[in-house]
């Protein structure tokens, strides 16, 4: 058990470094620029400034560009081969955009501030906060903490700002992982994490980092 734990965190780590490495190389996009396309494309769903009103759709506030331009990368279909990444509204709406415009939309939601949410659940604080921090060693569940930190804000490139999301949007998201239905993380990573967790501690975690900051 201690020796799968320990080769996922070993491919956490050169997952991360690969990424940082591609990020580096990558054009930066123009916030400015982006502005336009975000405040009459996509303000509708996920708010003027990134910060969406619905928890079916994420708040993009403060997200790492890097991790933005990967998820509408993955939206799109490219080459004659399908979107990484299903979903029929985005599918539809980043199909017109050139990589140009999505990096400076990635830069703009990227720029601006997180209005977080909050935890609701205190019956399952405990649980969410010791997973999230510790993991659970005795079935190989890593805490999730090693990749987006003690306050959920991810390390550019490399893992995604999580902390202040809407749990119900985590929550699904976790259980899309878990169920094979999101499979657009590198070398399985939060899939093999996912089918670890059952629906009351993916709750539970989701939860609990709706309120970090």
């Amino acid at each position: 058990m201690k020796r799968s734990l320990l080769a996922l965190l070993c491919a956490m780590t050169a997952i991360g470094a690969q990424a940082a490495d591609a990020a580096k190389a990558a054009p930066k996009g123009d916030a400015s620029r982006g502005q336009a396309i975000a405040t009459t494309v996509c303000a509708a769903c996920h708010g003027a400034d990134g910060n969406s009103q619905l928890a079916v759709n994420p708040k993009l506030a403060g997200q790492h560009p890097e991790y933005l331009f990967k998820q509408m990368k993955n939206f799109k279909a490219a080459d004659g081969k399908p979107a990484e990444r299903n979903s029929a509204v985005m599918n539809g709406m980043i199909a017109a955009f050139d990589d140009g415009q999505m990096r400076d939309l990635a830069a703009y939601f990227g720029a601006q501030t997180q209005t977080g949410d909050v935890a609701k659940s205190r019956e399952t604080i405990e649980l969410g906060q010791k997973l999230y921090r510790s993991g659970d060693l005795s079935k190989g569940l890593p805490a999730c903490a090693a990749c987006h930190g003690p306050a959920g804000a991810g390390l550019p490139a490399q893992y995604p700002r999580i902390g202040g999301q809407f749990a119900e949007y985590t929550e699904v998201q976790l259980k899309s992982f878990r169920d094979g239905v999101r499979a657009n993380d590198p070398n399985k990573m939060m899939r093999m994490v996912a089918l670890k967790m059952t629906d009351a501690e993916i709750k539970a975690v989701a939860d609990y980092v709706a309120g970090l900051r």
